[in-house]
Parts: structure tokens; sequence; C-alpha cells
């Protein structure tokens, strides 16, 4: 069930809201509110295939016991280290036995010359991101931060449906304290006016820009696929149609995700926050998928030994945080060459601030170096996508050599592929993202996100930040009616994929 559908907007949602807010009105409601909330995300989870709720029912079981064993023995360095051990090890094991197996398998095969394989599994949906916050829970139960007493309440951490398929990956002492406090089964008008301007935004993005881009980046890397050739013109505006349809698409689910959450009082963790504005590198990732960022900075880079050990191993330690992070997205070569590109830039980044600190693009009169970083990271960004989107190696090769020109030579009369308007719109939506505030900047007053340490949200001019008045109402309704009458052409958030 997406959030981009009928029946999630106009049946599942109002049912959750309704049922949560009925339940927590009457006296001790409270835990059935939390009941209620956990039973409806189980069935969102489940409504894309049922037979899937056994594997999540069965890995929260698991979890939660381990959870409670591993806080009891924390202190003893063995056995709670063991014990954690065996959890993270299961957690994984589950993930890599159906995100893995068949590019693992096809892999060996085609190196052995065997033509091993095995039958094509369906990955489960949000498996990664199950698997990452329950990883970390055990983490957090070793050391002695986090651990959940009752079932239902550590079914509803994993499974709180705004976050459970795609982010963001919430810490439990993120979210469980805001279901704790009595204020969040309070029905609260306010809440509702932010949350729903918050879910227009991202819907709109989502309906309207992100997937009216989809067919524009389809048919570049369908062509590059097929080894067809490509005038550079149609393969620059194939890329960055896909540049700009996963930004919106990603930024639209982030900002649909909190706006659901804060529907129901919680306020979740940032997880997006203008990612092209970035002026470097290391900036960037501060700036996408900032909660994926956080997991691999806390349980692999740091792990791994940080910058604790001399520069070369920091760079070394970048690399491998950032090609396994690659992995994490999809079991594919690409995929690891999406990684290893930024491993290598992150680690080419702190280089050159070592080496060069007056290089750093922050501080008063900077501005020129600051958008020069910021034109460069985005190119990068940019190629970086072409792996992250082609379907094979060669087809981003393809595509890759078509940008420099250096494709094969095409017949004189070859028909361009995509229209010159679309440029108009690119310049559009880069102007968009550049120059105007986030949803999370427009309601920043209005607590939108969790910040985590160092984040910080712009403020926009005053005429245009947000409050529960008649202008903001109008302007929510017109993005929430334009996107509901575009839901026909609605497709599935790309980082469901992950």
């Amino acid at each position: 069930m997406l959030f981009s559908s009928y029946i999630f907007i106009f049946a599942f949602l109002p049912a959750s809201l309704l049922g949560f807010f009925i339940l927590s009105s009457r006296p001790g409601g409270e835990r059935w509110a939390k009941a209620w909330l956990g039973m409806v995300s189980l069935v969102y989870y489940g409504w894309w295939n049922p037979v899937y709720v056994g594997l999540i029912a069965v890995s929260m079981l698991f979890n939660f016991g381990l959870g409670k064993v591993i806080w009891r023995v924390r202190a003893d360095p063995v056995r709670g280290g063991a014990l954690m051990g065996l959890g993270v090890a299961a957690n994984l094991a589950l993930l890599c036995y159906y995100k893995y197996a068949n590019f693992f398998v096809d892999t060996l095969g085609g190196w052995l010359g065997t033509g091993w394989h095995v039958e094509k599994l369906i990955l489960p949906l949000g498996i990664s991101f199950f698997t990452f916050q329950q990883v970390a829970y055990l983490v957090d139960a070793r050391r002695g931060v986090a651990c959940e007493g009752k079932l239902v309440e550590f079914v509803l951490f994993i499974t709180f449906f705004p976050h459970s398929i795609a982010g963001p990956i919430v810490h439990h002492t993120e979210m469980m304290p805001q279901f704790a406090r009595p204020a969040t089964y309070r029905f609260r008008w306010e809440n509702q006016a932010v949350g729903l301007t918050l879910f227009a935004l991202g819907l709109f993005k989502k309906v309207i820009i992100a997937d009216g881009l989809s067919g524009h980046a389809g048919t570049v890397f369908g062509a590059a696929a097929a080894g067809q050739g490509l005038h550079a013109s149609d393969a620059w505006a194939g890329v960055l149609s896909y540049t700009f349809q996963i930004y919106f698409d990603f930024s639209g689910y982030s900002d649909m995700a909190l706006g659901l959450g804060r529907m129901f009082g919680i306020v979740l963790p940032l997880n997006f926050n203008s990612p092209y504005k970035a002026v470097d590198l290391i900036d960037f990732w501060r700036r996408w998928h900032i909660t994926l960022s956080r997991f691999l900075r806390d349980y692999i880079y740091i792990p791994l030994g940080g910058n604790r050990h001399g520069p070369m191993r920091r760079y070394l330690n970048l690399l491998l945080t950032m090609l396994l992070g690659g992995l994490w997205h999809g079991a594919g070569w690409t995929f690891l060459a999406w990684g290893a590109l930024h491993g290598l830039g992150l680690a080419l980044n702190h280089l050159m601030l070592a080496r060069w600190p007056t290089m750093a693009a922050a501080g008063p009169g900077r501005e020129a170096t600051r958008w020069i970083g910021r034109i460069l990271t985005l190119l990068l960004v940019t190629i970086g996508w072409v792996f992250f989107r082609a379907s094979h190696l060669p087809a981003a090769s393809h595509l890759l050599g078509a940008m420099l020109g250096l494709g094969p030579a095409l017949d004189p009369g070859a028909a361009v592929l995509l229209k010159s308007k679309l440029w108009f719109w690119l310049a559009g939506l880069l102007a968009l993202v550049w120059f105007t505030p986030n949803a999370c900047e427009l309601t920043r007053e209005a607590y939108p996100a969790l910040l985590a340490k160092g984040h910080h949200l712009d403020a926009p001019p005053g005429w245009l930040q947000w409050r529960p008045q008649s202008g903001w109402a109008f302007a929510t309704a017109l993005l929430l009616a334009v996107a509901i009458l575009s839901l026909t052409n609605a497709g599935e958030f790309l980082y469901y994929n992950f």
C-alpha cells in the first residue's frame, strides 16, 4: 500500500487516526491505542504480501527476547558481547539470504563456469530498514541505553507504518519515549495541520515532480541497457532527469513520513535536508539519508577504527563503509561501484581538507567557494547516479561515454529521444532545490523533525514561514488536490526497492 494511493489516503489513514484517538480518549486507553497502532502497522506492512508478516513477526520475537537477555547480562563483557554478536549475525544472515543470495550464487557460478543459480527470491518490503533498526536496538541494549519490556511496544517501535518501509531508521530512545508521554494521545489540531502540510508537500513532490520525470529517465537508461547510440544531449537529459527524480521521490517520501508521524503526535528524525545544496561530498552525506549515514558511521565506520589509527586507515575505513553502504542499497556490481565512487570521493574530500584547510567552503566571505563546491558536488553525485540507476555496468559505461560524446557514431538523421522543453523543466527544478527552503525549513517553527547533533534548519523568509492560517490552509489544499487528481499515474517510491 503506497502513501500515494487512494486506499491509503481515503481509507487506511483516516481509519488509523480515528481508531488511535478514539481509543486514546477512554480511561486507560493509551495501551489500547498503542496496540491498535501496532496492529494497523502490521496490516500496512502485510498489504503487499501477507506472507511476509510472518517473517517480520518471527524477526521481532527473536530480537525482543534476545534484547531482554542482552540487557540483563550487559555488564558481562563475554556473555553480553557474544549474545550481541549472535543477534547481529542472525539479522544480517536473514538480510543476506533474501537480498544477496541470488547475486552471490550467480556471481560465483559465473566465475567458476558452473551455471549455479537459485530461484529468484522476492525481496520483503523494508527488510533493509527493519534489519538495521533491530541491529541498532541490540547494540544499544548491549551499551545499556535501550531495552523494551513490552512486546506490544517493541512491535510498534519496529513496524510504525510512517517509517517501516523506507525509513528513517530510528533509535528506540528517539521514538518510544514519545509514546510514553500522555500528550501524544491527546488530539491537537496543530499536529494535524502541520502533519497534513508536510504530507501534501511530499505527495506533490512525489506524484507531480518525481513521477513526471520517471519516463524521461527510463527512456535513456533503457536505451543504454540495450546498447543503443545516444546523443550527448539525450544522455545528459536522461541522467539529470533521474538525478531530480530520486531527489524529489526521496524528499517527498521523507516529508510524508514526517507528516504522518506528526498526525499521531510523533516527531520522527530528520532524514533529508536539501542535499543538492551541499558544498562538498562530506556535506552531502550529512544531508542525504541522514539516518542511514548515522547508522553507517556509528555501527560500521567507528567500529572499524574510524579516524583513530592514522589518515590512511581512516580513508580505508571510509571506502569500506561506503562499499557496504552501496551493497545495502542493492545486490549488484553497479551499487558497489556507486559506493566505491562515494567512498573514494569522501576520502579525497577529507584528504584535501587536511592538506589545505583554507579550501573549506564554510565561513564568511566564501560565497564563490561555496558555489564552486556546490556545482562540483552535484556533478559528482550526478555521475554516481548513473551507476545507481543503470541495470548493469556495461550500461553505465555506455551512458557515461555518451555523456562525454564518446559513444558509437550516430546516424546524422537519428532522432533526439527527449524533447528540448525538458531542459527548461530541469533548469526550473535546479533553481527550486538551490534557492528555495525545503519543507522542514518552511515548518521550522512547528518543530517538524528531530535534529541530530550538528544539524540545523535554515530559517525561511518571514512571509514563507508556515503558520496554521488560512493562506497556508489554501496552499495545502491546492497541492493536495492537484496531487490526488494525478494519483492514477503514481509509481512506487524508489526506496521501496532497497
